[in-house]
């Protein structure tokens, strides 16, 4: 290990000489700075990439995205050409099927402009969240919140001030929101010379959300190549029902008739994203096969819309196959998979028997795409050593061609850590996966204090992504050698390593995490007098769990958002499939299942011995605030030095500026009060 570190620190710091000066290191202030860049689309003609840069302002707390575009070719020395420049953000831009106009969201309203950004105008008063133009152009889907009436409104009707909510079943709150009898519906409209025509039609007239919520967008939408058609990915289910399962399903409705049909009955697992081949005669999806299990193997499956069969395309894939694209030809489907700790861009070839192809290489991870004629993806890419940027990816030869620059002078003045991968032996005798970031100044003559990274999800690869929240730069920046392995549970090494966790939360999981620090501090850099644990989401709980059992291993803990006992979480979070497929079900079966018996962190607070910083929020409805506050209060009444830092506003993750920027100093001064050299 030592002699492939060393040839990695020479090639590293021999490509950091031949650069202009770098004379400091990251801070959270920076992450703060930089454009945060976004794919959007291409020209028709493929000459043009549209994409979107994000500022944020850290004194207003404030952002701004304004719409750019590039040649795809890298031509015209690869300048960019900004299009809007507005006080308020544009969203979900795309082009006109004929090109001559850029459609995008202003605000919640839509806009036209030229490919050049001149001659912006507001096309209608509709509150939209998302819309398509029709392949010919002459019509328009939009999304819209619609009210369907509550059974409750009677009794509140003349109380217009209350703030009280009534509800009779489960999924009462999801992510970050209580559940308010709006939902996201489908309508089509009519469009010409820069108007909607006719009155808009509503394609589901049914209290579902489509896209799915939370986090569900226009990717789940979409025309078929005639027009004449709109699948879609809906979850029609409500309360216990709805909470404790995933089946989603593909929908396509037929505009001639207004009949809808469920293209995926009987499959009763997730079924999303589905992608209309641009001949017409295939639609393709993403699904999982297993009920309730969010982290089943993604598959892509097609649809032949003549003969009406449905089949696997990806059958021999032990790993992920996400975001389903077509090429222009129809002869490809490409895709993004999670691999040994990269998500790669990958293609199944109809030409050739279904061939299954990898198309990108190196550490990198690949957001978006999308596929062009010219036998190239327009790509979105990004590692733990730079920020997304846009590419141009060569289907045949894998190249893959930088065309924007976005952050370039950043880069250019901000010294990086190595990023090494690192494979340990398990206590079971696995090959486990790890990144290991260094700090900048990286001497392995010296000795560094270490953080080990837990990983949330629970089944969340570890990948080669710029994180703007668990930027694991800024802690080596720091001064920390950061290892983060991809312990039992995450996908990207097989179904059966990400199966592996489920039941067992407590047990082989945090071995692997011990494996990894163990193996780490045995290098000669590295002071495993010195050493703390952090981690969000499942990385908290881990973070819990370690407190109590480490057996001196760690000198300070952070916990951000994590489960602190199990049985508490089962009846307060939303999602109960979740809890059903890792738990085993409720804490009252006749049988308990014996991972709250031996798994949950709060049976071993009497082995809490060591300063731990509990970071939990008050709109998070995943793993609710009174987790991270029953953890502090026994952490307080132990009396270990504790800290707890909430934000009321804020659910699951930290996303606005000033408060990122207080949670990141708040993290990197709790590390350094205890991991300082004495």
């Amino acid at each position: 290990m030592q002699n492939q570190l060393a040839v990695l620190l020479f090639s590293f710091f021999f490509g950091i000489a031949s650069m202009s000066a770098q004379n400091r290191t990251l801070t959270p202030e920076d992450l703060w700075s930089l454009g945060r860049v976004s794919l959007f689309d291409v020209s028709p003609d493929d000459s043009l990439v549209l994409y979107g840069v994000k500022y944020y302002d850290l004194e207003s707390n404030s952002s701004n995205l304004d719409l750019y575009t590039i040649r795809l070719d890298g031509g015209s020395k690869g300048t960019p050409v900004r299009l809007t420049d507005t006080p308020e953000s544009e969203a979900n831009a795309c082009y006109r099927p004929d090109g001559r106009k850029i459609g995008f969201l202003r605000g919640d309203k839509l806009w036209e402009m030229n490919p050049d950004g001149s001659n912006a105008r507001q096309v209608s008063d509709i509150s939209m969240n998302g819309f398509a133009w029709s392949p010919d152009g002459m019509q328009m889907l939009f999304i819209q919140e619609v009210y369907y009436p509550n059974p409750a409104d009677t009794i509140l009707s003349d109380l217009p001030r209350t703030s009280g909510r009534i509800y009779d079943d489960l999924m009462f709150r999801h992510w970050d929101d209580w559940a308010d009898n709006n939902y996201s519906n489908i309508f089509y409209t009519g469009y010409a010379d820069g108007k909607l025509v006719g009155e808009p039609v509503n394609i589901q007239k049914e209290a579902f959300d489509a896209p799915m919520t939370p986090f569900g967008g226009m990717e789940q939408v979409q025309w078929s190549a005639n027009g004449k058609q709109i699948a879609y990915t809906c979850k029609r289910s409500h309360g216990v029902e709805d909470a404790t399962g995933t089946n989603s399903d593909i929908f396509l409705y037929d505009l001639a008739s207004g009949r809808t049909e469920n293209l995926s009955e009987g499959m009763p697992g997730y079924d999303m994203e589905p992608a209309f081949s641009p001949n017409g005669r295939f639609l393709a999806w993403n699904s999982q096969e297993r009920p309730g299990y969010e982290a089943d193997r993604v598959r892509i499956f097609l649809y032949d819309l003549k003969t009406k069969e449905r089949w696997e395309m990806t059958t021999t894939m032990d790993q992920n196959a996400s975001h389903p694209k077509w090429s222009t030809d129809s002869q490809r489907i490409f895709f993004i998979s999670e691999k040994q700790g990269v998500r790669e861009l990958w293609g199944v070839d109809f030409s050739q028997k279904s061939k299954l192809q990898r198309l990108s290489t190196g550490f990198y991870d690949y957001l978006d795409f999308i596929p062009t004629g010219k036998n190239t993806l327009a790509s979105l890419r990004n590692s733990q050593s730079e920020p997304p940027e846009i590419f141009r990816t060569v289907v045949e030869t894998t190249a893959a061609k930088q065309l924007t620059f976005t952050n370039k002078d950043f880069l250019e003045k901000v010294q990086l850590g190595l990023v090494a991968k690192r494979m340990i032996q398990t206590t079971d005798n696995k090959r486990m996966h790890a990144w290991v970031v260094y700090p900048p100044d990286f001497d392995k003559e010296k000795k560094y204090p270490v953080v080990l990274y837990c990983q949330g999800g629970p089944q969340s690869m570890v990948s080669q992504s710029w994180s703007y929240r668990w930027n694991l730069q800024l802690f080596a920046a720091a001064g920390y050698i950061v290892i983060a392995p991809n312990r039992r549970g995450v996908p990207g090494f097989g179904q059966a390593w990400t199966d592996a966790i489920a039941g067992d939360w407590g047990e082989q999981p945090m071995q692997d995490l011990l494996s990894a620090v163990d193996d780490l501090k045995r290098e000669p850099y590295a002071d495993s007098t010195r050493m703390a644990a952090i981690g969000p989401s499942f990385g908290g709980f881990s973070v819990y769990w370690l407190e109590g059992h480490h057996e001196g291993r760690f000198k300070a803990f952070i916990a951000h958002g994590g489960v602190f006992n199990l049985e508490s979480f089962y009846g307060s979070t939303e999602e109960l499939f979740f809890a059903n497929q890792e738990l085993g079900g409720p804490y009252w079966q006749d049988t308990i299942p014996e991972t709250y018996l031996k798994d949950s962190p709060h049976h071993y607070v009497q082995n809490w011995d060591t300063p731990l910083l509990v970071v939990h929020n008050g709109r998070d409805y995943r793993v609710p605030l009174e987790q991270g506050l029953q953890a502090y209060t026994a952490a307080r009444l132990m009396g270990i030095p504790s800290r707890l830092l909430s934000f009321p506003e804020e659910n699951h993750f930290v996303t606005k500026p000033q408060n990122a920027v207080l949670w990141h100093r708040t993290m990197l001064e709790w590390l350094g009060r205890y991991l300082a050299e004495k």
